[in-house]
């Protein structure tokens, strides 16, 4: 009954709807970083160059609004898979702690497992959007194959009739890999936010949960971006996977193959192509998501607490 009450519970659902309220306005300030940052990872011939570079380049070649090609599919991903985040990162922080402070270890394994829920529910909507966003783009690599998608449905549809339902769930195994940058990010947030409040529980400022927010993401996407590049490639589908009977033995081989295709290629910075497009565009949301998803909160709280007493 417990633990019913604990997944059930009011405050985990405004925790989730203030994740994904915050992350969806941030992600939509911040959403033409996240096109050069793609583009820069899928498109293995295109120059790195500045991120303002990049976007002008796009602008150039495919007009005004292709930096926010892909916007809406996008953020319908976004905005389900933070809820889900936060929804299940709450629920097994109130059943585990049971009261108890959270600790940087019980805040990690709480965040790889929230992400992994996340990653199971989520990766066919992320594997659309990605397919979706670059759709159109012009590439400097002419071995990528051009796509015909008239919408999300559609892309559902095409991707299930010429390549199966498996291919709705490409990239899962990094993106499994991959929850450990949420995780990383939420155990640094939670630590500092313990260190800023210690000896004195007060609500943080505005621009202390931004800095907090902005540092947690910076960490999280530098020790996992070569995997997310690595995750970017096998979502758009122009690999060709191994027919391999195992799906992790075949997730693991296309993952080391392309991992040590880039490095040789391109040298150990070759697995960090993009990376100043996706520092300056994650570290922007995330700060953003987390200062608009501590203040709707807050608020919602102090609402609630607010009627309940005048009812009283």
């Amino acid at each position: 009954m417990t633990m019913a009450s604990e997944v059930f519970s009011y405050e985990s659902l405004v925790h989730a709807v203030s994740g994904a309220v915050g992350s969806v306005t941030a992600m939509t300030v911040f959403f033409p970083l996240d096109t050069a940052r793609l583009r820069l990872q899928v498109d293995e011939n295109r120059k790195a160059k500045s991120t303002p570079a990049i976007l002008a380049e796009i602008i150039k070649e495919e007009g005004l609004l292709a930096p926010y090609r892909g916007w809406f599919p996008v953020i319908c991903s976004l905005c389900c898979s933070n809820f889900i985040y936060f929804y299940c990162f709450h629920c097994l922080k109130a059943s585990w702690q049971k009261g108890n402070q959270s600790t940087p270890r019980t805040d990690l394994i709480t965040g790889i497992a929230a992400g992994i829920v996340n990653v199971l529910v989520t990766t066919p909507l992320w594997v659309v959007n990605t397919r979706l966003k670059l759709q159109g783009s012009n590439f400097r690599n002419a071995d990528i194959r051009p796509t015909n998608y008239s919408g999300i449905l559609d892309a559902f549809v095409q991707i299930i009739r010429d390549e199966g339902v498996g291919a709705l769930w490409n990239g899962t195994f990094p993106s499994l890999l991959l929850v450990l940058n949420p995780a990383i990010q939420f155990m640094i947030y939670e630590g500092l936010k313990r260190q800023l409040r210690k000896g004195v529980p007060r609500e943080l400022s505005s621009l202390e949960v931004f800095l907090i927010g902005a540092v947690a993401k910076a960490v999280a996407t530098s020790v996992t971006y070569p995997l997310q590049t690595i995750q970017s490639v096998l979502r758009f589908g122009q690999y060709n996977m191994s027919t391999e009977k195992s799906k992790l033995l075949s997730g693991l081989r296309a993952v080391k193959c392309l991992l040590l295709n880039r490095a040789r290629r391109y040298g150990m910075l070759g697995l960090f192509k993009g990376l100043e497009a996706k520092l300056l565009q994650t570290v922007l949301t995330a700060a953003l998501m987390f200062l608009l998803y501590e203040k709707i909160a807050s608020c919602t709280f102090r609402l609630a607490k607010h009627f309940t007493t005048q009812d009283t």
